[in-house]
């Protein structure tokens, strides 16, 4: 696959949902989308190019995947989070990205100028991501500077050992929108993302 220079995106996709209790992948947010479709269109109407990181034994097609969306299995996902992303950036050594965003597959409700804000700075030895009310949030953007890491991550805190280990890269982008906190950890959780992201599409209708 051929990347740009700018940005391009991982979603996170391969986890087991267990605290959620049924596959929230293939949830219906609304009567058109499921949350994993709901969280891929808002990444790929904002980045060069956006890859699905998904289980072994997933299908694209039962997860609602388009058959032209990229995707990357990960072997080791029932491993954690961590290493889900190690088999997600092991697979971008040929990208000519400048930065490559992460992103959970349950998060749909990022507003279209956060991810606009956040572009804007990355940089290849940065590592940004936004704030609301002092929270940090998603996605967190590493600079390619960062990839090697991230290939070879061994634990199940995903990305955090590599924000830690680089303090001085860290830049925190400070934003009006509580869609960087919002995701479906369990089915309650839901209606609040239902009625945020109906709004979001009201609003660009």
């Amino acid at each position: 696959m051929e990347d740009g220079n700018g940005a391009i995106a991982l979603v996170m996709a391969a986890g087991r949902a267990r605290r959620f209790g049924a596959d929230k992948r293939c949830e219906m947010l609304l009567p058109d989308c499921t949350l994993l479709q709901a969280t891929v269109q808002s990444m790929a109407a904002a980045f060069d190019s956006v890859r699905v990181v998904i289980r072994s034994d997933d299908d694209p097609a039962e997860l609602g995947l388009e058959s032209a969306m990229a995707v990357v299995r990960s072997p080791r996902a029932d491993q954690g989070l961590g290493l889900s992303i190690a088999d997600g950036f092991s697979t971008l050594h040929g990208s000519q990205a400048t930065a490559a965003a992460v992103l959970l597959g349950d998060m749909p409700c990022i507003a279209p100028g956060t991810f606009t804000m956040l572009i804007e700075q990355a940089a290849a030895d940065r590592i940004v991501r936004p704030e609301y009310q002092g929270h940090a949030g998603h996605p967190v953007i590493f600079g390619r500077n960062f990839w090697g890491e991230l290939s070879q991550l061994q634990d199940e805190e995903g990305a955090r050992s590599v924000i830690q280990r680089h303090p001085e890269a860290c830049m925190r982008i400070k934003v009006d929108d509580p869609g960087v906190l919002m995701d479906a950890d369990r089915p309650e959780d839901l209606e609040a993302l239902r009625a945020r992201y109906q709004g979001m599409r009201g609003s660009v209708s």
